[in-house]
């Protein structure tokens, strides 16, 4: 249980930092992409050695591909992810709400000024190269443990200030489904592109990372 209870807790810090830097501090897109990409950090040195970090179901899912975790705490790492992801997105709205703010503007992922399929693609190839690091960073055979935390949120935080005016810069279904849930509209009939596009992403990268030789000394 004290994996899952990481996974929780980084997630819940992830899209509480994230989004509530997006409607609370309403911060440019600089600091959103520097929020997002601390809280990975952050969360990764705080909880990562309990459960390796994952935070995100597009990584379980290329974990699982490439034999880092097995069948059922994949399982167990995607429900508590989605469940920190909500609780925060819970909490980032009792501040809107406090504040008098737009209870429909809690940080939630959508793309106003492409179409669906430019979105999937954006979304499809920034979490590709995001899980790429991520795999390699974090290989036994060639990946550097000590830096790791800090250059996968480096890297979250540059792909998030590419893709925010696109697509909200997503990367990970569970910071999606949280606000959507409680904002409706758009974000909410447009998730299923947060969903499905990131774990395309996650599973190219999977194979590339292996090809690249991750997985020689991690499986």
């Amino acid at each position: 249980m004290r994996k899952y209870l990481a996974e929780f807790l980084g997630t819940f810090m992830l899209v509480f930092l994230g989004t509530a830097t997006v409607v609370i501090a309403k911060g440019d897109v600089l600091a959103i992409g520097l929020a997002f990409g601390l809280a990975i950090t952050v969360s990764a040195y705080a909880f990562g050695g309990i459960s390796g970090g994952h935070f995100n179901p597009a990584v379980t899912t290329a974990m699982l591909i490439n034999r880092r975790i097995d069948a059922a705490d994949a399982v167990g790492y995607i429900i508590a992810q989605i469940i920190g992801a909500i609780v925060a997105s819970a909490a980032v709205k009792s501040f809107v709400s406090a504040l008098g703010l737009s209870a429909t503007s809690l940080g939630q992922t959508d793309f106003p000024k492409i179409g669906s399929g430019m979105a999937f693609f954006v979304e499809a190839l920034v979490t590709f190269l995001f899980l790429l690091v991520i795999l390699n960073v974090t290989s036994n055979d060639h990946g550097n443990a000590d830096f790791a935390g800090l250059t996968i949120g480096v890297t979250l935080a540059f792909l998030i200030i590419v893709a925010l005016n696109l697509t909200g810069g997503s990367l990970n279904p569970a910071r999606s489904i949280g606000p959507a849930i409680f904002a409706g509209g758009s974000a909410l009939s447009h998730l299923w592109v947060y969903i499905l596009a990131p774990e395309v992403g996650a599973i190219l990268a999977a194979f590339c990372a292996r090809v690249m030789g991750s997985e020689d000394e991690a499986i």
